[in-house]
């Protein structure tokens, strides 16, 4: 990889972002993520005011590895999380695009653990963390957050659900038709989140055919992410939460994100089993470079 454009001034150093789309749907939409590749080192506080800068809800940090092919750090603008799928995939398809990397496997180092990547011409799979679930929040108090009756979320007769595949996201299932009339209340999404130490909300309504299996909608408000319109850690995690509560041993899903924002994003998932448990999750997509920038930080 070329080292990023580093150079100082009297008091400050600029790096260069690439900016890059991932989840795309027939070359459109997606969710974009910064990627700096061979990140100098930075501290906690210099990585979040560069994602800050960015402006996207995540940025990712990359260095080659010692202990797995690369180390990467992702960074929200209010600071960091363990993983990202989006910014993954964004990653990985960069350095693929750039010349980098040669379709091929490959592993990173994240705070969600030593995951592996396969690259191919124009997909990027990546393996997320098993899946660890715990319960989640009252109906009740779920429909206030999102602005939804109570009959919007009990109709499903599904669970609402905390999954983690590499982050923890509050599964929410809503009746058809009521995706799209959410009204989210972003501070109680927030506190809602903080009380159970998940990232955010992930809502979904399933497909009403065989080409889609849900479709999803991601709020995160308490790390400054209103709506995410891909989102790869949670459409890994409701793979996991449909194949134990509505598709039993179910292999292969697809997932539509960004409706709502006028991006339209196509996430696909894949689980293997053993003796009816998952023993792999993998999510794949999609990524375009739309850019770069030049970012001066202190």
């Amino acid at each position: 990889m070329t080292t990023p454009s580093a150079s100082a001034t009297a008091m400050h150093l600029s790096l260069t972002v690439l900016l890059v789309n991932a989840f795309t749907d027939n070359g459109s939409g997606g969710n974009p993520a910064g990627v700096v590749l061979d990140a100098p080192d930075l501290t906690c506080e210099q990585k979040t005011d560069i994602a800050r800068q960015v402006g996207y809800s995540e940025t990712a940090f990359v260095q080659t590895g010692s202990d797995a092919d690369f180390h990467v750090e992702f960074y929200t603008p209010e600071g960091e999380v363990d993983f990202c799928g989006h910014a993954t995939v964004a990653t990985f398809s960069a350095m693929r695009d750039q010349g980098h990397l040669q379709p091929g496997h490959y592993t990173q180092k994240t705070k969600a653990g030593i995951l592996g990547i396969e690259i191919e011409t124009d997909v990027v799979r990546m393996e997320q963390a098993l899946p660890q679930t715990r319960p989640g929040p009252a109906v009740d108090s779920v429909c206030r957050a999102l602005g939804i009756p109570e009959a919007a979320i009990r109709d499903t007769q599904l669970p609402i659900e905390i999954i983690s595949t590499g982050l923890p996201d509050i599964l929410v299932p809503v009746a058809s038709g009521y995706l799209s009339r959410l009204q989210p209340n972003f501070q109680h999404l927030a506190e809602c989140s903080r009380n159970f130490e998940a990232i955010g909300f992930h809502v979904f309504e399933l497909g009403e055919d065989e080409m889609i299996t849900a479709h999803c909608r991601n709020f995160a408000p308490l790390y400054g992410i209103d709506e995410e319109a891909a989102t790869g850690s949670g459409n890994g995690a409701l793979s996991c939460y449909l194949a134990k509560h509505c598709y039993p041993g179910k292999t292969q899903f697809r997932f539509e994100q960004g409706l709502a924002m006028g991006s339209p994003s196509s996430i696909e998932a894949a689980l293997e089993y053993s003796c009816q448990s998952i023993t792999r999750v993998m999510v794949q997509g999609k990524a375009t470079i739309i850019g770069q920038r030049d970012i001066t930080y202190a």
